[in-house]
């Protein structure tokens, strides 16, 4: 399994299911920050139709091309749905936010194969690995 840092390092294109268009949330201000790092952000959200400049979709099996990770922003409850979702489309590895944790979820992306991640945060692992895609803007 790859560490936190090295899953970043690897990925290009990041799904982030629960994105909200509400600023003050961190499922806002996240995948705001890691896309001004160069990261393409993938929202998906069955509510909004556009989020971060992006088309956003209403599930993971929407998005009609690969994906590198997909970053979570649900409840814990339903992490494990999303997980198995994410392994039916073939993603490598999956992360839960800071506060997000299911060990169910964790079995379900292991049996699969899948790189796994939970209660930690995007930015705060970008900031300390030093990870950028581009330079921020």
């Amino acid at each position: 399994m790859r560490s936190p840092q090295q899953i970043l390092a690897d990925s290009a294109v990041i799904a982030v299911v629960g994105a909200s268009r509400d600023p003050r949330k961190a499922a806002h201000s996240v995948p705001l920050q890691m896309q001004r790092y160069g990261w393409r952000i993938i929202p998906v959200n069955p509510t909004v139709d556009e989020l971060f400049g992006e088309r956003v979709y209403r599930s993971l099996a929407d998005i009609p091309h690969p994906v590198d990770l997909v970053d979570v922003f649900r409840p814990a409850e339903d992490a494990v749905e999303v997980v198995r979702e994410a392994v039916a489309i073939g993603v490598p590895a999956v992360w839960l936010q800071l506060g997000i944790v299911s060990p169910e979820a964790r079995r379900v992306a292991e049996e699969a194969g899948v790189d796994y991640v939970e209660d930690r945060c995007l930015v705060v692992e970008r900031a300390a690995a030093g990870l950028n895609r581009q330079p921020p803007r």
